[in-house]
């Protein structure tokens, strides 16, 4: 059977490629085009468009691209109806999704949303869209499920949280090992630095994020960079000798630090399933950043507090992340009982997310949907 999957960031790259993976088990003869990344394309599917032409950060970013989105959406409304999918599959990525997603069902295509939109934290008015575009979803979130069952009288698919098959799948990594590969100091804890994956948002996190190293010169700081930049992006940040980089190895990384400092986003919940403490952060420009506070209904912006339903790490968002607030909280989290107590509430934000296989588990029910309707 055909497939067509349109992922349009790094964590869609990345859940992108599992489901490719799940779907060729269950699937011999599948055949996968998709708009997705390097994962997604190694794990089998053949690029129609990479996300790193799609990464535009907040309201003011998105509207000075428009002439390139609207170019991008009719674009990928010609290839969907060149390739004749059996079913298109949306990951995240609203935008652009639920409108391809609209002119989809109108074709009579079938369609799938694997990895909801964020409609329970903004514009909750989607839903109605989704109702009207969207045969079946599947979940990834457990609040999700109430959200659209209960609320919204949608039936839904809770399949589990991709990132522990993500995790899972990863190669253990020595950290004296990581150490040596990336030149860093053997005697100094690192601290995981998470900017984000786009441009504009990478350069606003890190000014604030390297702004506290002088006041841990007992740590050494590890960026983790986006595959979706340039290694030279990251020159101009590496100038201090407290500060190193890598790429492509965030769960290297992870696996190796003591703690963190996060953009919000998927990886904080990443960040948590490492089980390293962190300071979650993000700031954007002053016009998308008035507008979201407007438009978003959540106590939380951290997917780890957003699924505990309290806090459980520190959030410093726009005017509250300064350098004297980041370095009071990430002292925090470096030894004592704050600590000890983060760790602990990482064990059960595991169990809530209901083990791995939800790639596995998605793949099943996609393929056995299209076959009993074959």
């Amino acid at each position: 059977m055909k497939y067509y999957i349109i992922a349009g960031e790094a964590s869609g790259d990345l859940h992108g490629s599992n489901l490719i993976k799940a779907l060729r088990k269950e699937d011999a003869e599948a055949n996968i085009r998709c708009w997705g990344g390097d994962l997604m394309e190694k794990a089998g599917g053949t690029l129609a468009m990479h996300y790193k032409e799609l990464a535009f950060m907040g309201f003011l970013e998105v509207v000075v691209n428009l002439r390139k989105i609207f170019k991008n959406i009719a674009f990928c409304k010609d290839d969907i109806a060149r390739f004749k999918p059996d079913v298109v599959l949306f990951i995240d990525f609203s935008g652009f999704n639920l409108r391809i997603a609209a002119w989809a069902k109108e074709q009579g295509y079938r369609t799938n949303y694997y990895i909801s939109p964020q409609v329970w934290a903004s514009r909750e008015g989607r839903i109605h869209k989704i109702k009207a575009s969207i045969d079946t979803m599947y979940v990834i979130l457990p609040f999700e499920k109430q959200f659209y069952e209960e609320k919204h009288n949608f039936p839904v698919n809770f399949v589990g949280h991709p990132l522990l098959d993500a995790i899972e799948s990863q190669t253990p990594v020595e950290a004296a090992e990581f150490r040596k590969e990336h030149g860093l100091d053997p005697h100094k804890m690192i601290i995981a630095l998470l900017p984000g994956s786009r441009k504009q948002e990478v350069e606003k996190m890190l000014a604030v994020m390297l702004s506290v190293t002088p006041s841990f010169p007992e740590y050494q700081f590890v960026i983790a960079g986006a595959p979706s930049l340039d290694n030279s992006f990251y020159d101009r940040f590496l100038k201090n000798a407290q500060v190193y980089y890598v790429t492509n190895q965030t769960y290297a990384l992870l696996s190796c630090a003591h703690a963190a400092l996060v953009t919000s986003g998927t990886a904080t919940l990443e960040t948590a399933l490492f089980k390293v403490p962190q300071v979650v952060c993000y700031k954007g420009s002053w016009v998308s950043y008035q507008i979201a506070k407007r438009i978003i209904t959540l106590t939380y912006i951290s997917l780890v507090n957003l699924i505990m339903d309290r806090e459980v790490v520190v959030e410093l968002i726009q005017d509250k992340l300064t350098t004297k607030a980041l370095k009071e909280e990430l002292n925090a989290i470096l030894s004592g009982s704050k600590r000890e107590t983060i760790i602990k509430d990482y064990e059960i934000l595991e169990q809530k997310l209901g083990g791995a296989g939800a790639s596995a588990t998605a793949a099943k029910m996609i393929v056995a949907s299209l076959k009993s309707t074959k």
